[in-house]
């Protein structure tokens, strides 16, 4: 390392933000890039370890000490190109990926852990600034052609890996655009959509095609993409909510947390609603259920729509705000997060148990909830039990259901393909990634579970990997 001291002469300083009473009038990114002699200062903190934990924490096991090393000593096209070998999407999870490899830092142990991904972004916008990213366009064709169902990171990353391979890839999207959940799913004020159009534009130019307003399984057969192509790799996500099926669900003003923000997204671009249909959180008493970051997302729309006050509940008791004994170092732990969307106000609650909805007519006015404690059973095993006498009210004109998600979408293309599915819902597959159909391979949330964005873009290198050696007897491609 350039500077075995760094870490005792910095101290950790992790990105700024907008102004909160700039940044809620608008839904334009809260995050601000760092200089580049800050990104290099931050990097100068990544110590001699030895042995860098921080590959057990990052699921594509980026090389993160050797391109700090050399942010440091300002190689930086060097450590784009150490960056872009493990990591397809670097200026995406350089914004919104809750870095599990920090957690891991050995730095991290009796300090603040170097800011990796600060600095990862650092890099990739710097290569972009700085006109280091050119389109890659592979000098030899397979004649092997492949179909990719769903443009998210899944998606994305293996298309990449299976045209830098030489294969003919084309992508389907269902949605009028391109970037699964990223695109839809995601506020603005995190990942702005010009940063996924920059992407996709790069990967177009690079041989892959995009057909967007395509729905597999439904506007186009399943079977006929396995006619027409060599080998077919679904990375639809995983879109089936987790329902609160208790009394008053039927009252107007109770919505899901993807239709909240899907919608937010699409009104942003321009895109007008109608009223009926509108999902708007203006001058209302608004209940996010879900202590998530999906549920932060939805309180950060809240407040640049306007709401009257807004308030995120959980059912689980409220996390630590620092390790304890039940997640050591290196593990990822449970610990209390505040987002962005929660410095810009409102308030949070745990242990609290939603036991109906109440309302006036159809019309929602309030929640019944409860408090509730979780205890251990004689198997060591978690029991949730209310706490008698704790029952109260919250006013609410609209709630969002953040409750995560079961299992991907069956209706379409699963059931046309009639994969065979895992206990959970999600498409089985064997080692190699392939389905119970003979060359349909299955990548992303669909087959692993809603998961983190580097653990899609991990899934999708992965099945590349497959999806090649299947084709070719072996591969170039990295197999993780």
């Amino acid at each position: 390392m350039g500077d075995i001291k760094g870490f005792l002469k910095v101290k950790r300083q992790p990105g700024n933000y907008r102004p909160v009473c700039e940044r809620v009038k608008d839904f334009g990114e809260v995050n601000l890039l760092c200089s580049e002699s800050k990104s290099q200062e931050q990097a100068s903190r990544c110590m001699d370890c030895g042995t860098p934990f921080c590959h057990f924490g990052c699921p594509i096991g980026n090389y993160i000490p050797e391109w700090n090393d050399l942010v440091f000593h300002d190689h930086w096209e060097k450590a784009l190109s150490l960056l872009r070998a493990t990591n397809n999407l670097p200026e995406i999870t350089g914004r919104i990926c809750p870095a599990p490899c920090e957690y891991a830092c050995v730095l991290g142990i009796n300090d603040d852990p170097v800011t990796i991904r600060e600095n990862e972004l650092g890099i990739i916008e710097y290569a972009f600034k700085n006109g280091l990213i050119k389109p890659r366009i592979p000098r030899k064709r397979t004649g092997k052609n492949i179909a990719v169902v769903g443009s998210g990171p899944a998606g994305l990353a293996c298309a990449d890996q299976l045209n830098s391979a030489g294969h003919r890839v084309v992508v389907f999207e269902r949605d009028d655009a391109l970037g699964g959940i990223l695109r839809y799913g995601i506020p603005e004020f995190k990942l702005e959509k010009k940063i996924i159009r920059r992407r996709i534009k790069i990967l177009a130019k690079e041989g892959i095609k995009f057909k967007a307003n395509v729905n597999v399984g439904a506007d186009l057969p399943a079977q006929k993409l396995l006619q027409e192509f060599d080998a077919v790799c679904i990375a639809c996500g995983s879109r089936t909510p987790r329902d609160l099926n208790i009394g008053g669900r039927n009252l107007s003003g109770i919505h899901f947390a993807m239709d909240y923000l899907i919608q937010s997204n699409r009104r942003v671009q321009g895109e007008r609603i109608p009223a009926e249909k509108l999902i708007d959180a203006k001058g209302k008493r608004v209940v996010v259920i879900g202590g998530g970051d999906t549920g932060a997302d939805c309180v950060g729309v809240a407040h640049r729509q306007g709401a009257s006050c807004v308030m995120q509940i959980e059912i689980m008791p409220k996390p630590q705000t620092c390790r304890t004994g039940d997640f050591p170092w290196p593990k990822y732990p449970l610990l209390l997060k505040s987002s962005t969307s929660h410095e810009e106000g409102g308030e949070r609650d745990w242990s609290v148990l939603t036991k109906k909805f109440v309302g006036s007519g159809l019309k929602l006015t309030k929640l019944s909830c409860v408090r509730v404690e979780f205890k251990k059973d004689a198997q060591g095993c978690a029991l949730m039990q209310e706490i008698a006498g704790s029952d109260f009210e919250i006013e609410a004109d609209l709630v969002i259901l953040a409750l995560g998600f079961l299992h991907p979408e069956k209706k379409g293309l699963i059931q046309e393909l009639g994969l065979d599915l895992g206990q959970r819902g999600n498409v089985k597959t064997d080692e190699k990634f392939m389905t119970s159909k003979k060359n349909v391979f299955a990548c992303g949330d669909m087959r692993r579970g809603q998961s983190l964005i580097v653990w899609a873009i991990a899934e999708g290198r992965r099945a590349a990997y497959a999806i090649d050696k299947h084709l070719m007897s072996n591969s170039s491609l990295s197999p993780l």
